[in-house]
């Protein structure tokens, strides 16, 4: 990314924040994001607000779970879109690399121009850190069951064959088209009422960075045998209930 034209000082309150959207701004000039991405970060970050913009407990509960369930996994993938290549990408590569498995590249609005650009960025990545990583996406040779069109394009060696998924900032369909073929999927979405949000296994509601950042660092030290299955509804209703609490207390 070309910091000569980020205008913020890391003493501004908001500096995180702009970081990211200039983290995008940067991606889109690059042809990384689809038209509609920025909308969806801006919708993120009026969730981000509810949360305090921090990692709540229920979303520490939750990335814990997501992190046991991966390392104990037979087959894990890290499936990635275009904003969370720009925004975590590295981080997720650092974890790919830690649990020994592919990231793959799918995404909604498909074109090969796009998909170039993306892979691109992550082999930059996996070359920069000297990862290990196999990078899927640019010739899928299977299908998800349940869509149409290209967003049911996957990789048979990656997304098809996985047992566990991390999906962050997935569509709800393809979220249930995931979770219809057997798979542990794992959600993080800022908004716990979206359709993918419920139909995930684990659902991280947190920003992704933030999620990225946690995952990688807590990976040597979780020794903690974790409790199967991850109740999904009831963290979510306790997340619900963090944020109407934060909501009454700022009003009063």
């Amino acid at each position: 990314m070309n910091m000569e034209d980020f205008a913020a000082d890391p003493s501004h309150p908001r500096y995180d924040s702009l970081l990211k959207r200039h983290l995008l701004e940067s991606a889109a000039q690059k042809g990384m994001l689809a038209g509609s991405a920025l909308i969806a970060h801006g919708r993120g970050e009026a969730y981000d607000y509810l949360i305090g913009e921090k990692t709540i407990e229920t979303a520490m509960t939750a990335t814990k779970h997501a992190l046991y369930r991966l390392k104990i996994a037979n087959n894990p993938v890290i499936s990635v879109n275009g904003n969370t290549t720009a925004l975590a990408g590295e981080e997720l590569m650092k974890l790919a690399s830690l649990l020994d498995c592919p990231i793959e590249v799918n995404i909604f609005y498909r074109t090969p121009e796009r998909m170039s650009v993306l892979l691109n960025h992550l082999e930059e990545v996996k070359q920069k850190f000297g990862l290990n990583v196999e990078i899927l996406g640019a010739s899928p040779d299977a299908r998800i069951p349940g869509l149409e069109g290209p967003r049911a394009k996957c990789c048979h060696n990656g997304i098809f064959l996985s047992d566990v998924i991390l999906v962050p900032l997935e569509d709800g369909d393809r979220c249930e088209a995931l979770v219809a073929m057997g798979k542990t999927v794992i959600v993080v979405d800022l908004n716990p009422l979206s359709r993918s949000a419920k139909m995930g296994s684990i659902t991280i509601v947190d920003e992704i960075t933030r999620v990225g950042k946690n995952l990688v660092s807590m990976f040597e030290d979780q020794e903690e045998v974790l409790q199967l299955p991850f109740d999904n509804d009831n963290n979510l209703r306790l997340t619900l209930k963090h944020i109407n609490q934060s909501l009454v207390e700022l009003s009063s």
